[in-house]
């Protein structure tokens, strides 16, 4: 089976994690049509580990530092195949990871997105992520809501749709996949396997900056509300934009998570996460973040064990 698809890899001082995620690649049972990766301005020695491998399958580019969604960017639109599949530097695939793609391809056509389920790698174990359980097109929006359908490492892009859609949203530093999965969903259907061929990795050491800076970008989760649009649709969109807000609060962002808590407070779905927000955002700046991953610890430990 010839493959057509193309593997895009943003890559920002991952030294310690990337000769793995690409080896990953390389033992792919249908292996890819190539290997793109962006160097996005690393200040350790990381393209280093990328040339090490010496594979004709990998093609390093380098840039100056512009986020996540530029380094994707910068290798989709320099892909040759008709998919993309993403992988973040610190992430791997189990050998069939392709071949399940490209079966999926061949027998549902005509998706934006396809996708499989993952494993959590938290530097101790290895634990199955809460995706759907049957195999084929699935409705993104209901199932997302409760589950996760796409994550970047565990999913391929058709890239014309990808490129006409204008891409990741430069600029915006977290929810950035989230946005795009709901440009993609509302134009394609998505595609989803339970074959548990991806791997995670949630103990990485800069997933997003410790550090709060406000955005610099002309893209929002408010500009994708639309009345029009399915109630699910606009309810996923809610659910994102509040969980981008807690992480903006705990780091000091009171103003945009109160917007948020404001703009998006017609959710029904996620009034939870509108209640802790607005509780979070309300207590002293410097709370916040010890709060939080005191909470997130605790939710991690009850989903371990399947509570």
């Amino acid at each position: 089976m010839n493959c057509d698809i193309s593997v895009v890899v943003p890559l920002y001082n991952k030294e310690r994690e990337i000769a793995r995620s690409l080896h990953s690649v390389l033992a792919q049972t249908l292996p890819p049509l190539e290997i793109i990766v962006v160097d996005d301005g690393s200040t350790d020695g990381s393209a280093r580990e990328v040339e090490r491998l010496a594979s004709p399958l990998v093609r390093l580019v380098r840039q100056e530092n512009r986020g996540v969604s530029a380094a994707r960017n910068r290798a989709i639109g320099e892909a040759r195949g008709t998919w993309v599949a993403l992988l973040d530097g610190d992430d791997r695939w189990e050998p069939g990871y392709l071949a399940e793609i490209a079966r999926l391809i061949d027998r549902y056509p005509g998706c934006g997105a396809y996708a499989c389920s993952f494993l959590i790698d938290d530097g101790r174990t290895l634990t199955p992520g809460d995706t759907p359980r049957t195999e084929g097109i699935v409705d993104f929006f209901a199932e997302s809501l409760s589950r996760y359908v796409l994550i970047p490492s565990s999913t391929t892009l058709r890239r014309d749709l990808t490129l006409r859609l204008g891409g990741f949203p430069e600029g915006m530093r977290m929810g950035e996949d989230q946005y795009l999965w709901t440009r993609i969903a509302r134009t394609a259907p998505v595609c989803f396997s339970p074959a548990r061929l991806a791997v995670y990795s949630k103990a990485a050491d800069n997933r997003s900056a410790a550090i709060y800076r406000p955005e610099q970008t002309r893209f929002s989760f408010e500009e994708l509300y639309d009345p029009s649009a399915d109630e699910q649709s606009n309810e996923y969109v809610a659910r994102a934009a509040l969980g981008k807000a807690l992480g903006a609060s705990a780091k000091g962002g009171t103003q945009e998570a109160a917007r948020a808590a404001r703009f998006f407070a017609y959710t029904r779905h996620s009034r939870r996460t509108l209640r802790k927000l607005r509780l979070l955002n309300a207590l002293p700046a410097n709370w916040r973040a010890p709060l939080l991953e005191l909470y997130n610890r605790l939710a991690w430990a009850i989903a371990r064990k399947g509570l």
